[in-house]
């Protein structure tokens, strides 16, 4: 039986067995698969998850949810993991119209390497992938590079006592370091502050921070926006360079009923919306209202604000992040595209939300005292500092943050309840996609042997058919299909027999139904009609069908 746990992080082996035990317990409803290798060599799995016996995987519209593209957000693939479980043990109302009407991809890990790194014994916290890059070397330039120095599985911090150092003792809580002040006494101690490690081809003196010989970040390699390492750190050699990135690429673009994409990352406790590389003003105005009216259902599931990435969520309007997923997703492939930042730590310890990037350049000092008064509730979030003999700089203390199990994931007691909200968001999303049903058939005699034949079919789903204007601009989705599948004896004598009809529109979005220019119309239904020969009781069926809306059939008996 499939054991799932949602108090810690998987290495791959585990992650790999529980994959395999669930497609095996819940076959009807899940499929595992391998959509690519990492780059060293690791399979990416893809959980396919849709109940069978109401139709293909691919003739339902579909969600994708790809989760740990950054090597040290584990907590992503537990939210992956949750989603799954949920999707597959659920039984509630919601969840069972999910199964039985949408498709759910899954990449539960992205990028299998950088996570193997972050959990091993002696474990090393990268970026993103293990391939050394830019340059294709993996010994390290000299300079100071984190590591497990006492082999207790953790990497935390390390302050070294410094007369030139910027941090000294907060004067009520002596494990908090604070900023030095310009007319501080300069006879008192002061501490130079490192991450736990050691330093190539130290001379005594100087420390640089060269960075780790794996500099790519995959989340900068896709084709939307991709620029060069010059201008965009950590983007590969050209976009889809990446073995995993490509990987994913593939998968999506192999499966045109995918409607909508949700990068799981952490943290921030944001919903991270389109577009990184654009203002608003010149993204579509309807786009815009749908993105943020799906942002508001997902405000009241998690408690995640959202946040435009590029007028949110960057450290300056110049300098905005390009080639990721949401925007390559939502750019060239025209769906309802997401990044959800997993876990706000700030919100944790302060008692409210932050802005996460303006917090992690100026805060008050009180906040620190009220993170580090939080952190002991939690054992290891914030370990006290204790005496090590560093071979290169002598006496040093290592404690501090455990930033893997604090900041950048929530300690182990707090994180299946913070992944749980993301799940539940996600199975709400899924249903949020267009779905095609029909509305009425009917074939009615219209003289000796000729019958007029009608099909109404409707999106009752809540985004349309074409799900943004985005896909329109760009031409990469195709029109609603009718098709008269016409039996031995059947001819059809007015209207073609395939018939293309459109796009069909969603549910309002939001605004106040008194206002006078809240009629709806009928722009959510479209009619194919034709006019055909035949006997009586011949049996004909029409077909109705859009590549993200879904399939649907209805048989009629000429009367």
């Amino acid at each position: 039986m499939a054991s799932f746990v949602f108090d810690r992080f998987l290495r791959f082996d585990d992650l790999t067995t529980l994959l395999h035990e669930v497609a095996v317990e819940y076959a009807d409803l899940c499929h595992l698969s391998e959509i690519g290798r990492s780059h060293e060599g690791r399979p990416i799995w893809l959980v396919t998850i849709t109940d069978s016996s109401a139709g293909a995987h691919d003739a339902k519209p579909a969600l994708w949810v790809d989760a740990s593209i950054h090597a040290t957000e584990l907590s992503a693939t537990v939210a992956a993991l949750h989603l799954v479980h949920r999707l597959v043990t659920g039984h509630d109302e919601v969840v069972e119209r999910a199964r039985r009407t949408r498709t759910i991809y899954v990449v539960p890990r992205v990028n299998p390497d950088g996570a193997e790194a972050a959990l091993a014994e002696r474990p090393r916290r990268l970026r993103s992938s293990t391939r050394p890059w830019p340059w294709n070397d993996p010994r390290p330039r000299p300079g100071f590079y984190e590591d497990d120095l006492d082999g207790d599985g953790r990497v935390l911090q390390m302050r070294v006592v410094d007369p030139d150092g910027a941090w000294k003792q907060h004067p009520d809580e002596g494990r908090l370091l604070v900023a030095r002040g310009p007319a501080d006494d300069p006879a008192a101690p002061y501490y130079r502050l490192l991450p736990e490690g050691t330093i190539v081809d130290f001379d005594g003196v100087t420390i640089a921070l060269p960075g780790p010989p794996e500099g790519l970040d995959l989340n900068r390699n896709f084709p939307a926006g991709w620029k060069p390492q010059g201008e965009q750190k950590g983007s590969g050699d050209h976009p889809g360079s990446e073995p995993e990135v490509r990987a994913l690429i593939d998968a999506v673009t192999a499966r045109p009923n995918i409607c909508a994409y949700v990068a799981l990352h952490t943290c921030g406790g944001v919903l991270l919306r389109p577009s990184s590389m654009k203002p608003d003003d010149q993204l579509p105005r309807s786009d815009l209202l749908t993105f943020n009216a799906i942002g508001r259902i997902g405000a009241d599931i998690t408690g995640y604000p959202t946040y435009s990435t590029f007028h949110d969520f960057t450290h300056s309007p110049t300098a905005t992040m390009t080639g990721a997923a949401d925007d390559w997703a939502y750019d060239h492939l025209g769906l309802a595209a997401w990044t959800v930042e997993i876990w706000d730590p700030v919100k944790a310890g302060v008692g409210e939300h932050k802005h996460p990037i303006r917090w992690n350049e100026q805060h008050p000092v009180a906040d620190d005292l009220a993170m580090l008064a939080w952190a002991d509730r939690y054992p290891g979030a914030f370990v006290d500092w204790y005496p090590f003999d560093h071979s290169q700089l002598g006496a040093v203390e290592l404690g501090g943050w455990d930033y893997l199990h604090a900041w950048g994931n929530p300690p182990s007691a707090l994180l299946e309840d913070e992944v749980s909200k993301v799940s539940l968001f996600l199975v709400h999303h899924a249903l949020l996609t267009p779905e095609l049903r029909v509305h009425s058939a009917d074939a009615v005699a219209v003289g000796d042997g000729t019958w007029r034949v009608r099909v109404v079919v409707a999106n009752v789903g809540w985004l349309p058919t074409n799900v943004t204007e985005r896909a329109t601009q760009a031409g990469v989705v195709r029109p609603l299909v009718a098709e008269l599948l016409v039996a031995d004896g059947v001819e059809v004598v007015s209207g073609q027999r395939r018939l293309e009809l459109g796009q069909l529109a969603g549910r309002p979005i939001g605004g106040p139904a008194f206002a006078p220019w809240s009629s709806d119309g009928t722009a959510d239904r479209a009619k194919a009609e034709w006019v055909v020969t035949g006997s009586v009781g011949t049996e004909i069926i029409v077909e109705i069908a859009h590549q993200r809306a879904g399939r649907a059939r209805v048989s009629l008996t000429l009367p």
